[in-house]
């Protein structure tokens, strides 16, 4: 994979002003918490997951902390007053990634969460699903990651909604990616989520296939 990347470089790259000021910069350390917060406030296809999960780490374990630990150069958050509001994080290289949590992420979660967790217990918390995705993940064999090799996953909690940030963060992104000669990107956009479908095809991305999930989308970078 390509490795930690260099530290993130300081001061922030978009200053958004309307409303109260959002900074978009670089991810650093400290962020790592709020980037769990929002990804457990928006993990149910944009809504907030809170209420479906006893533990509030597991999303962030399998969808959100991996991605700045591998690689914190291809993290980006947005944030204001309050904290971290909203992130864009990816992989520049899916396979390597996959690869790279099999043997340093995924272990030390299974044995913290063993797989008899993963059942439903019938009280309508969904942390069992979690479970069950981190025992059963695996590095993928897809003939799109030699055009598309990165991934990225992006939310916004509803403050920062509605305000150009994810389009702002997708950039800072997009420029990272192609400073390492990138040449394409893909990701998943579940069924439930028509309004991110929407907004990927206004970023540019266009449907390579869809099914009873989603739509896996894509887009060229060079």
């Amino acid at each position: 994979m390509s490795g930690p990347a260099q530290g993130p470089a300081s001061g922030p790259l978009v200053r958004e002003t309307g409303g109260p000021a959002v900074t978009i910069r670089p991810y650093q350390p400290f962020d790592l918490p709020g980037i769990y917060r929002v990804c457990l406030a928006t993990g149910d296809s944009g809504r907030d997951a809170g209420p479906l999960h006893a533990n509030p780490d597991l999303l962030g374990h399998v969808w959100a902390g991996p991605y700045p630990v591998a690689d914190p150069g291809l993290t980006f958050v947005a944030a204001d007053a309050l904290g971290v509001a909203g992130y864009v994080l990816a992989t520049a290289d899916t396979v390597a990634f996959e690869a790279w949590r099999q043997e340093h992420w995924w272990p030390v979660l299974r044995e913290q969460y063993p797989a008899e967790l993963a059942t439903d217990p019938g009280d309508g918390m969904i942390d069992w699903l979690s479970v069950a995705h981190l025992h059963r993940a695996a590095p993928p064999a897809e003939e799109l990651y030699e055009r598309y090799p990165a991934h990225l996953h992006i939310d916004l909690l509803p403050r920062a909604q509605g305000r150009g940030l994810g389009r702002a963060l997708i950039g800072a992104l997009f420029g990272a990616l192609r400073a390492r000669g990138v040449p394409g990107l893909h990701l998943g956009v579940g069924s439930g989520n028509p309004g991110a479908h929407a907004f990927y095809l206004r970023m540019g991305f266009t449907e390579l296939r869809r099914g009873d999930w989603g739509s896996t989308m894509v887009i060229d970078l060079g």
